[in-house]
């Protein structure tokens, strides 16, 4: 097939074009380089089956494909925070670009929706049923509030237009190719560790988080996009739940990093707890994730160090 990723030079959007083209398929990688980098997708530039187009969709641009991966949105509060405007214009007018152009071509599009829709969740583990508790004028809301839209629009064109959609939604994800700058909390601790710089702990570290590797969230983002007869919600992550405090040692004890953990004031909405319910997709797509957090860390550790000895 031909393949559409928006976001494609992104972190997780270049893993999805490397599986896609491993796949057979056609890919075009569609980036404007905000958060993504070449340097994600240079291996790929000689193959045939793969085109780059920098482009924002936030306008409009006419392709002919059959599936379209919308993974196109700053997803560090890092990022998204430094522009709030463009971060809900790109899920708000990119999604509804993405949406007609699906609609016009007869594309299957999948959004990558994402946890944050659940906001500061008072129910736990999250189910897709759940609506979320999220504050739409904080400062998270830009990322929050736009994901919400991005799904409201997808529903709207599927039951209006008979759209053929499917929806992700995507927990605490890490691996290779995340940005030394992310500002997310496992390339934080790991670029610090490695560093030997102290390791900032936000609050007293008790808050939870799941984490899943990279190839484990992509293998499902695929599986949903094939499955026939379900459109989602579906979460997509990793069930098993560690506290940031917890995370941060193993992650010092694994880089043998002098580093000490150090405290700060705990930023604004920031959630108390994030896990996922996975049965829908344990039952619907026969997916679960399989790399322990052991092994995928050690690989992103690995990736964090050879990219601090090239430089």
């Amino acid at each position: 097939m031909r393949i559409l990723v928006t976001g494609g030079a992104g972190f997780i959007g270049s893993h999805l074009c490397e599986r896609l083209l491993g796949e057979g398929h056609d890919v075009l990688c569609l980036d404007n380089f905000f958060t993504g980098s070449k340097r994600n997708i240079a291996h790929h530039l000689g193959n045939p089956r793969f085109e780059l187009i920098r482009h924002d969709i936030t306008e409009p641009i006419l392709l002919e494909v059959d599936r379209v991966y919308n993974l196109a949105c700053p997803a560090s509060p890092v990022h998204y925070q430094y522009n709030p405007v463009k971060t809900i214009k790109t899920s708000v007018m990119g999604t509804i670009n993405m949406l007609g152009l699906a609609k016009r071509v007869k594309a299957r599009i999948l959004q990558a929706s994402t946890s944050e829709v659940y906001g500061d969740p008072q129910v736990h583990p999250q189910p897709e049923s759940y609506w979320g508790n999220v504050n739409p004028i904080g400062i998270r809301s830009c990322y929050d509030e736009g994901k919400r839209v991005a799904e409201t629009l997808m529903m709207d064109y599927h039951r209006q237009n008979g759209v053929d959609i499917r929806i992700v939604r995507i927990f605490n994800t890490y691996g290779p190719r995340m940005a030394v700058h992310d500002g997310r909390v496992v390339s934080n601790f790991i670029v610090q560790a490695l560093q030997g710089e102290d390791i900032t702990l936000f609050g007293d570290g008790s808050q939870t988080r799941s984490f899943c590797y990279v190839d484990d969230l992509v293998d499902g983002m695929i599986r949903m996009m094939e499955c026939d007869g379900f459109i989602g919600p579906v979460n997509l992550g990793n069930p098993v739940e560690n506290t940031i405090r917890e995370f941060a040692e193993r992650i010092v004890a694994m880089t043998g990093s002098s580093s000490k953990i150090v405290a700060m004031p705990l930023p604004s909405d920031d959630p108390r707890q994030r896990q996922p319910d996975i049965s829908l997709a344990r039952e619907r797509l026969g997916w679960q994730p399989y790399v322990t957090l052991d092994t995928g860390l050690r690989k992103t550790i690995d990736y964090f160090a050879g990219v601090f000895a090239e430089a």
